[in-house]
C-alpha cells in the first residue's frame, strides 16, 4: 500500500478486523521515521495500527502502543493515495459479513449470544453444563452440535470454557468446534479471559485486573498491566472450589453431619437437605453424596444461603468462611501481580448474582483491604467477551488436527473381518431358547461355559507374554491400562478397581477406561464406542508412555474407540494388546498390536449378547493378567494376599488370619502387630518374622 509522501510496507503480518465497534483494527508491520518537516517516513516496526472510522477520502492511523499507555495519540493524516486503503478495509468487511457467536461454558449451564456486526444482540440461549473437565469428547461435540443447531451459521465463534487448562485442552475444543462449524473462524480460551474481554477499563491508563468467580466453582485470575498472569484456585472440586456453590454445599454437609456426630442433633439445615433430596432417612445422605455430580451437589447451595439469611449459625458460618476465603484468594492475586498500577476487580458468577448478602460480604472485605482501584460486578458478560475475542483473534481451523497415528483412519485403522464375527452369529443349538424351561436354559448356559477354559488355554502363551510385559511395567514404574466399550469397558474398570484393596496398589497402577466415561458404567452413551478420537484422547489424557501396557478389549475386535486407543498407545511406544473373540481379523500393515489374545469361544446362545460367554472369558483372562502379575511382584506369599488393604472389618479379620497362618502366632499377637504397623500386612509380617515370639511360634 503506497500513499503520497508516506511509504507503508505492503507486507501484512496479520489481518485483524474488529467488527463489533466503529474502530477497526488491522495488524500491519510498519516502519516510521520523523522527516523533520512535519511528515513521517516509516522505519521503526509496530505490531498494531488502529484504522479509525473511515470518513470520505482520508484515513487516520494511530500508534496503538502509545494510546494504551495513556499518552496523546501519535497520529498522522494521509490523503491523496488513501483510496486503496479504504478499498482494502471495505473488502475485509465484506469478507467478514455475518453474525458472531459467543459461548460461555460453565459447570451448571452454557450460555450463548449471537451478535450482529454492530454489536447488537440478536439472540440469547442457554444449554446444559459445559465444564471441560467433566465432559467426554463425544459429549463436548454433542454440546456444540446442539448450540450450532439453535443458531444460524456465524462468521466467527468464540468459546470461553471452564476447566480448560492446557494447550492440548484448547486443541481438543477446537477440533470439536471444527466438526460443527467447519471453515468458521474460532477462538478458544478459558472462562476467565472472556470476562476480561467483556469488561471495559475505567481509563486508558495501565490497570491490573483480577477476575473473581463464584459460580458452581470458584477461582481468581489476574492479569497485570505488564501482561503477567496469575491464577489462584480453579483446581476443581477435589482440591478447590470452596467458595462456589459446590464447595458451600460440601462444607454445609460436613458441618451438619459433624453436629449430628458430636451432639446427636439433626441440624435444621441437614433436615432441609434430606427433604430436598427426598431421602427416607438422614443416614442416606452419605450414599447420595458419594454418587452426586458436581452440579447436583451445587444445587444444595441455595438452601444454605436461605438458612443463613434466617440466622442459622451453621449456614452463616459456611457462607462467611467461603466469602472470606474468596477475598483472601483475590488479594493473593493482587499481591502476586504487584502494586505498580491501580487494580480493577471484577466479580462474576451465580453466587454474586443471586445472593446479595454474599456479594456484600465479599465486596466489603475487598474494599477494606484494597486501598486503590475499583470493584465491578459483571454478570452475563462472558458470552459477549467470547464474541469480541472471536472477532479480534479468531482463526479458521478447517478440519480436526491430524495426529501422528493411523487410528483415526476408518478404513486403514480398523481391521477387516474376513467372515462374520462369531460374536454376531446365531448359535445353532439355541434357536428354541424362548421355549426352554428355566432349568433347561440354565443347563444350556452351563454347557456353553464349560468350553471356555480350553479355549482360553489355547491362548496361554500369549497371556503369559502379556503378564511378563505387565510385571516389567510395574517394576519400572509403568501401568496396566484397559480400554473398552460397553461390557468390555465395564469389565476392565471392574478388574482395575479390585487391585487397590486386594494388592494395596496405587489406584493409578491398574486403570480402566470406558468409552463415554464414568456415566457409561451404568447407562449407554450413544455413539461413544464409534469414536476413534475418544480412545485417542483418553490415551493422551492418561499420559500413556513407553513404560505402560495398554489392553484393548473388544469382543468383535473392531470397536473404533478401542482402536483409537491402541493406535495412539502404539505411537508413543507402549506395549499393546488386543483381547477379542473374532479369529477372522485381518490387520492393516503396521497396525497389528504387539499381542492378540483371541480365544475361539463360538457364538452366544443369545445372539450378539457378548456379556455372556465373551464377558465371562474376558473376566477370566483379566483375572489371570492382574493376579499373576501381582504374584510375580511379591504381593502374594504362598496363596495369601500379603499386601491386601484391610479397609473394612471383614478384611481386617482376614489380615489377622493371614498373619496367623504365616507365622503361627496367636490372634492377639497378629492384631497387635497389625495395629503397630498401621494395618500394613506385609510390614506386620516382617515384624513378626524378626521377633523372638514369631520365630518361636513358627518353630
Amino acid at each position: 500500500m503506497e500513499q503520497a509522501g508516506v511509504g507503508v510496507s505492503r507486507e501484512l503480518s496479520r489481518h485483524r478486523l474488529d467488527l463489533l465497534e466503529d474502530t477497526h483494527e488491522i495488524g500491519l508491520r510498519v516502519r516510521r521515521r520523523d522527516r523533520g518537516d512535519g511528515g513521517f517516513q516509516f522505519d521503526q516496526f509496530f505490531e498494531e495500527i488502529l484504522v479509525e472510522r473511515i470518513h470520505g477520502p482520508s484515513v487516520a492511523f494511530y500508534d496503538r502502543k502509545t494510546s494504551l499507555q495513556g499518552g496523546e495519540k501519535n497520529g498522522f493524516e494521509s490523503s491523496g493515495g488513501s483510496e486503496e486503503c479504504i478499498a482494502m478495509v471495505k473488502r475485509m468487511r465484506q469478507r467478514d459479513e455475518g453474525p458472531i457467536l459467543g459461548i460461555e461454558c460453565g459447570g451448571t449451564r452454557t450460555r450463548a449470544v449471537l451478535w450482529d456486526e454492530g454489536a447488537s444482540c440478536l439472540e440469547r440461549k442457554e444449554f446444559g453444563p459445559g465444564n471441560y473437565q467433566l465432559l467426554e469428547p463425544a459429549e463436548l461435540t454433542e454440546l456444540f452440535a446442539t448450540i450450532g443447531g439453535a443458531f444460524p451459521t456465524p462468521k466467527a465463534v468464540g468459546v470461553g470454557m471452564a476447566g480448560i487448562r492446557t494447550a492440548n485442552d484448547r486443541g481438543r475444543v477446537r477440533e470439536a468446534m471444527a466438526r460443527v462449524w467447519p471453515g468458521v473462524r474460532q477462538y478458544v480460551t478459558d472462562d476467565l479471559e472472556t470476562i476480561l474481554a467483556g469488561v471495559e477499563l475505567p481509563s486508558e491508563a495501565p490497570w491490573s485486573r483480577v477476575v473473581v468467580i463464584s459460580g458452581t466453582g470458584s477461582c481468581c485470575f489476574g492479569r497485570g498491566a505488564d501482561g503477567q498472569e496469575v491464577k489462584v484456585g480453579g483446581w476443581g472440586q477435589r482440591l478447590g472450589d470452596q467458595a462456589g456453590a459446590y464447595g458451600i454445599s460440601v462444607a454445609a454437609l460436613r458441618w451438619t453431619t459433624q453436629e449430628l456426630d458430636y451432639r446427636g442433633k439433626v441440624a435444621v439445615l441437614l433436615q432441609d437437605f434430606v427433604r430436598e433430596l427426598r431421602l427416607r432417612t438422614v443416614d442416606r445422605i452419605s450414599d447420595w453424596a458419594a454418587r452426586a455430580s458436581k452440579g447436583e451437589m451445587a444445587r444444595l447451595a441455595p438452601l444454605v444461603f436461605t438458612r443463613a439469611r434466617q440466622g442459622d449459625p451453621i449456614a452463616k458460618r459456611v457462607i462467611h468462611e467461603a466469602a472470606d476465603g474468596l477475598v483472601n484468594d483475590a488479594l493473593a492475586c493482587v499481591r502476586r501481580l504487584g502494586r505498580r498500577a491501580p487494580v480493577q476487580i471484577i466479580l462474576t458468577g451465580g453466587c454474586f448474582q443471586n445472593q446479595p448478602a454474599y456479594l456484600r460480604r465479599v465486596r466489603g472485605g475487598l474494599r477494606r483491604r484494597l486501598r486503590d482501584g475499583e470493584i465491578v460486578l459483571a454478570q452475563g458478560i462472558g458470552p459477549e467477551g467470547a464474541a469480541r475475542l472471536a472477532a479480534l483473534r479468531g482463526r479458521v481451523v478447517a478440519k480436526p488436527v491430524k495426529r501422528k497415528t493411523r487410528s483415526l483412519d476408518v478404513n486403514g485403522g480398523l481391521p477387516q473381518s474376513t467372515a462374520l464375527s462369531p460374536t454376531e452369529r446365531r448359535h445353532p443349538g439355541s434357536h428354541d431358547l424362548d421355549r426352554l424351561s428355566v432349568g433347561e436354559g440354565i443347563a444350556m448356559m452351563l454347557r456353553e461355559d464349560r468350553g471356555l477354559p480350553s479355549a482360553i488355554g489355547a491362548e496361554a502363551e500369549k497371556i503369559e507374554r502379556v503378564i511378563r510385559w505387565t510385571v516389567r511395567a510395574f517394576r519400572g514404574g509403568g501401568r496396566l491400562i484397559y480400554f473398552g466399550a460397553g461390557t468390555s469397558g465395564r469389565l476392565g474398570v471392574l478388574d482395575a478397581s479390585e487391585c487397590p484393596p486386594t494388592f494395596r496398589t496405587e489406584p493409578e497402577r491398574v486403570q480402566g477406561c470406558i468409552a463415554g466415561g464414568l456415566p457409561a458404567l451404568w447407562r449407554s452413551i450413544e455413539g461413544a464406542e464409534d469414536r476413534f478420537e475418544g480412545g485417542r484422547d483418553d490415551v493422551e489424557r492418561h499420559s500413556v508412555g513407553a513404560n505402560d501396557v495398554v489392553v484393548g478389549i473388544a469382543a468383535s475386535g473392531r470397536t473404533p474407540y478401542v482402536w483409537g486407543a491402541l493406535g495412539a498407545a502404539k505411537a508413543v511406544g507402549a506395549k499393546t494388546v488386543l483381547l477379542c473373540f473374532n479369529p477372522h481379523l485381518k490387520f492393516p500393515r503396521g497396525m497389528k498390536p504387539g499381542t492378540v489374545i483371541c480365544p475361539e469361544i463360538g457364538p452366544e446362545i443369545l445372539t450378539g449378547s457378548t456379556r455372556l460367554k465373551a464377558g465371562t472369558a474376558t473376566k477370566m483372562i483379566l483375572n489371570m493378567i492382574t493376579t499373576l502379575s501381582m504374584v510375580q511382584c511379591g504381593k502374594v506369599i504362598q496363596n495369601l494376599m500379603i499386601d491386601l488393604n484391610p479397609s473394612n472389618l471383614k478384611l481386617r479379620e482376614r489380615a489377622v488370619r493371614i498373619l496367623q497362618q504365616l507365622t503361627r502366632c496367636s490372634e492377639g499377637t497378629a492384631a497387635q502387630a497389625l495395629q503397630a504397623e498401621s494395618w500394613v500386612v506385609k510390614k506386620a509380617f516382617r515384624r513378626l518374622q524378626g521377633s523372638p515370639q514369631g520365630r518361636d511360634q513358627r518353630n
